[in-house]
């Protein structure tokens, strides 16, 4: 068996279904950063396990709750609150764990949008650390989220999970994506200042979430960003096939593009009398997701 740990903040709207869809594991834990909402009294009315933590960053608040919430198992699993566990997943997952030949499995996750799968314009399959040896694992953040760091080798799973991406509404997408890409601008312009283009990744890396990192660097490179990125879904991977959701899902994509954009140029033209440092200027909200 292993644990399953789910994030939560404000997430009354998904809460319930994520749970019912992790209660397949008999260790559950909601680890919660002070939602404001019934996130915590709708969780505590299933069989889990709940625990409250000041949120920082996302790095921060899975490092934390790895080291510092207790479970039965070595395994755990992580789950965010608008992405469900699948009978098929957990079973590949608990086989998995029983005879594992690596410290952490990906698993990629299938974009549910507007009703119905994304899949050419998300860069399916895109994969994300999710099973993997509690003791094993910490992470650091990366722009508005975190990357992994493992002690070990890793490897991928076949199953997929499902995520909700825009479940709560167009509005709430927007508000949530609004705040990410100030976190994207101080990852972005601290990539232009210090970072470099790994291009043996890029053009030779062994996995996809190694050439898909290297191709997240090179993007912060490009010019008219927007609507290459818009060019590159919609056309070139394919998202035309997806009616009306691809166009929409690669259109906002575009648009998240253009906010990062705008706020990069906004941190280089702040006045003398402003704070110098994008952090200070953008105090970053408390949210998981």
């Amino acid at each position: 068996m292993f644990s399953i740990f789910i994030l939560t903040h404000n997430e009354e709207a998904e809460i319930a279904a994520c749970i019912e869809s992790a209660l397949l594991s008999d260790d559950v834990v909601v680890v919660d950063s002070y939602s404001d909402d019934r996130t915590m009294s709708i969780a505590q009315s299933y069989p889990v396990r709940t625990v409250q933590h000041e949120f920082e960053s996302h790095g921060r608040q899975r490092t934390w709750m790895l080291r510092s919430v207790p479970v039965k198992y070595d395994w755990v699993y992580i789950l965010e609150a608008d992405e469900r566990m699948t009978p098929e997943l957990f079973q590949e997952c608990l086989d998995t764990s029983q005879t594992a030949e690596h410290a952490g499995y990906y698993v990629a996750e299938r974009v549910m949008f507007m009703g119905q799968w994304i899949r050419r314009s998300t860069q399916y399959p895109r994969y994300q650390l999710r099973l993997f040896q509690r003791e094993k694992v910490w992470f650091t953040d990366y722009g508005h989220t975190e990357r992994e760091v493992v002690e070990g080798s890793t490897g991928f799973l076949k199953e997929t999970y499902p995520h909700y991406t825009s479940g709560k509404g167009f509005s709430r997408w927007i508000d949530k994506h609004n705040r990410y890409s100030t976190n994207e601008a101080i990852e972005t312009l601290r990539q232009l200042e210090t970072g470099s283009l790994n291009w043996q990744a890029l053009l030779f890396g062994r996995s996809e979430v190694e050439r898909r990192r290297a191709l997240k660097d090179l993007s912060l490179r490009l010019p008219f960003r927007p609507l290459i990125r818009f060019l590159y879904m919609y056309f070139l991977l394919g998202g035309i096939l997806d009616g009306y959701p691809g166009f929409t899902w690669c259109t906002l994509q575009a648009f998240y593009e253009y906010l990062i954009l705008l706020k990069v140029w906004e941190f280089k033209h702040l006045p003398p009398e402003a704070p110098k440092t994008a952090e200070s200027a953008y105090p970053v909200p408390r949210n998981v997701k």
